[in-house]
């Protein structure tokens, strides 16, 4: 069967909605801070500590390839851990051009190396996902347990802060719907929410309807991926390897704050709460985290100056200069890995086609 050529408009669009959502978030984090303060604070950051945090960032790459291929085992495909590194890179790599596309992108490119199938890889894409997840909860209890002060002081301002705008102050979009006669703003937001979740239920049975088969298929092969967890021979290498995903993280997100005489004294503690906002700022489907990372950031450094008595506009100030430096890291170890993963791919196929030649 002829597969069918992607469509560039759709493409295109998606690029421009997280680009846009991109664009909305890093004004909003920009907005009313003095970016003097956070170019000087640039200027004399130690640069070594970033240096540092890129290793952790680079070395979780790798600890993340080998636990892939100990997910795929148990499905009779033993894979090399450079073309798992090199298929995990690409998909980071494409998921800085459209949010979320990295995963099929990844699974695709392990097809191309191992001839793993693509339904089977993305079950144990998915079940890294969960994976993820309770390592991400995990964290989220500590930042609870031990930051539970920054939390709290962060909602009493923002509280505040609310209570000082008394004044219903209509937004762009809302200024439109009033011109069309559209004042009561909770009923419509409601009613808004209820339409596109039946149109969302509708599409998915359309869907369902006509790609049945596809699906279904589709649907047994993430669930082999999902339940291979269970079939593991060796589980307590998953779990190390899945406990050094995670330190590594964390050291690349904590030892940013040691790079910033302002943030130089974050205890511990403070990381845990850095990787929590920090990840939930990735989470939002804008290009490569940038304004989301940089929102989240603002705010959370800001909850935490709050909870040491300092300023909040020093908080969001400082915020912002970690995500200046933390998140270009991040996007540039993306970029370095995911370049690399093309050539050493694209060699790696070479190499299959002609062993498999050989052998006819």
């Amino acid at each position: 069967m002829e597969k069918k050529s992607k469509n560039p408009l759709k493409s295109i669009l998606t690029i421009v909605i997280s680009l846009a959502f991109a664009g909305f978030f890093l004004w909003l984090a920009l907005k009313g801070l003095d970016f003097k303060v956070i170019k000087a604070s640039l200027a004399k950051a130690n640069y070594l500590w970033v240096l540092f945090a890129s290793v952790f960032g680079i070395l979780a790459y790798w600890f993340r390839a080998v636990r892939w291929n100990l997910m795929l085992e148990p499905m009779g495909h033993k894979i090399s851990n450079s073309n798992s590194l090199w298929s995990i890179s690409f998909g980071y790599l494409m998921n800085l051009t459209i949010p979320r596309s990295g995963e099929v992108a990844r699974a695709t490119a392990l097809y191309g190396v191992e001839k793993v199938p693509v339904d089977k890889s993305f079950g144990t894409i998915i079940l890294e996902r969960v994976v993820d997840l309770i390592c991400m909860l995990g964290f989220l209890g500590l930042t609870v347990i031990f930051k539970f002060d920054a939390i709290i002081s962060f909602y009493k301002f923002v509280t505040e802060q609310k209570a000082k705008k008394t004044k219903f102050e209509p937004n762009f979009v809302e200024r439109l719907l009033m011109k069309i006669g559209v004042n009561d703003f909770d009923s419509f937001y409601f009613y808004l929410k209820i339409s596109i979740g039946v149109l969302l239920i509708l599409g998915l049975i359309v869907f369902y309807k006509y790609k049945k088969e596809k699906v279904i298929n589709f649907g047994k092969g993430i669930l082999q991926g999902l339940t291979s967890v269970f079939k593991l021979k060796e589980k307590g290498k998953f779990i190390l390897y899945t406990i050094g995903i995670w330190v590594c993280y964390y050291f690349a997100a904590y030892l940013v704050c040691f790079a910033l005489p302002e943030t130089s004294n974050f205890t511990i503690a403070d990381g845990f709460f850095i990787i929590v906002v920090g990840t939930l700022g990735m989470i939002v489907p804008a290009s490569g985290g940038i304004g989301a990372f940089n929102l989240a950031m603002k705010y959370g450094f800001m909850a935490l100056f709050i909870s040491m008595g300092k300023s909040a506009e020093l908080g969001g100030e400082m915020g912002l200069t970690y995500s200046f430096i933390s998140l270009p890291l991040q996007i540039t170890i993306m970029l370095v890995m995911g370049l690399i993963s093309i050539p050493m791919l694209a060699k790696a196929r070479e190499k299959a086609v002609s062993e498999k030649e050989f052998e006819n």
